[in-house]
């Protein structure tokens, strides 16, 4: 049975990995992905809505999206968004759709790119180990454990620590590997 701070740790954690896959999916590699276009807002009638919500997106080849607004009078919106988000490609805007076509990546970007899936690994790194440095100083402060209780409570908490390190290693080495992969 884990106890309440270890569980609650391991919840926090979770989340931070989540996060970490979440961003890693919108790095680009050298294939299309439509993952790259979550978090994306346009104006829809004076709101701002994810383009994810108002258009279908497909891959009718490996490196071009296809996005397929629902209401044709979108298509402008949507555009203008996409070259507002800086993806480093240019929309090409057709009468119902927009197709983003991306080029191949050069050695230069695909290095810089994993720098970046490697700078966000060490974010959630930071973020797990400022969960653990949070529920030790909780569990310090907690008088209603005992020394041996609190040392087994210590050692389940890093156990859940040496885990999401691993997990978040394990999604920047795929990244990382897709990424490099031609």
């Amino acid at each position: 049975m884990q106890d309440a701070y270890t569980v609650e740790a391991s919840e926090k954690m979770k989340k931070s990995i989540e996060s970490l896959e979440g961003n890693l999916a919108k790095l680009r590699t050298g294939r299309a992905n439509p993952a790259i276009l979550n978090g994306i807002l346009c104006d829809y009638y004076g709101d701002k809505m994810p383009i994810v919500d108002l258009s279908s997106i497909s891959i009718p080849e490996p490196r071009q999206l296809l996005v397929k607004p629902y209401d044709r009078n979108d298509v402008k919106s949507i555009g203008s968004a996409l070259a507002a988000a800086n993806l480093g490609i240019a929309p090409q805007i057709q009468a119902d759709c927009i197709r983003l076509i991306f080029p191949p990546m050069s050695e230069e970007v695909r290095k810089d790119t994993a720098k970046k899936a490697k700078a966000l690994g060490e974010e959630a790194k930071v973020a797990i180990r400022n969960i653990r440095r949070d529920y030790l100083s909780l569990l310090k402060d907690d008088d209603s454990y005992s020394d041996d209780l609190r040392d087994r409570v210590e050692e389940e908490i890093q156990k859940e620590v040496d885990s999401a390190i691993k997990k978040v290693d394990d999604a920047v080495a795929k990244k990382t590997n897709d990424i490099f992969t031609i």
